[in-house]
């Protein structure tokens, strides 16, 4: 690290600090720094993908592949779209009762409709989907009819809840 450093190479300390993040989840402040620092080297989509970990170690994320069915445009990448998803909970009626979910979709910057691609999902109420497990299908909404369906990979739990 010090050798990047010294080199001043510090998009590649970020990537090796980004890369020990996955050997053992950090909190939410690791993640607020790595975002700082990003964007004073005006590493905007850094930034970005740094403040989305942020909110994923504060609330806990869904893996998944995904799976978009019809739409009439390309679903972006980033984390702006927040479909509404069928978990597999029910209304007293019923009827299902949808969760909301950020979307980011890993490797690419628009998944085509019938397109294919991880998927982190960062619910707006973690415990809504604290049921699921890996292997367990939630559907995809933004009206009544489903465009796409995520097959759940793995659950983290936030690192730092609250």
């Amino acid at each position: 690290m010090s050798e990047l450093l010294e080199q001043d190479d510090w998009e590649a300390a970020l990537l090796l600090l980004e890369e020990s993040a996955e050997v053992s989840p950090q909190p939410s402040e690791f993640w607020d720094l790595l975002a700082d620092a990003a964007r004073l080297l005006w590493l905007h989509d850094d930034a970005r993908w740094y403040g989305w970990r942020s909110v994923e170690a504060r609330g806990g994320v869904v893996l998944a592949e995904l799976r978009l069915g019809p739409r009439r445009s390309p679903v972006p990448s980033c984390g702006l779209l927040r479909p509404m998803w069928d978990v597999g909970r029910t209304t007293p009626d019923g009827d299902p009762l949808l969760g909301v979910a950020g979307l980011w979709i890993d490797g690419v910057r628009f998944l085509e409709p019938g397109g294919r691609g991880a998927a982190r999902l960062i619910p707006l109420t973690f415990g809504f989907w604290r049921h699921l497990r890996p292997g367990d299908v939630v559907t995809m909404h933004e009206t009544r009819d489903p465009v796409g369906a995520a097959r759940v990979t793995e659950i983290r739990l936030p690192v730092n809840p609250g």
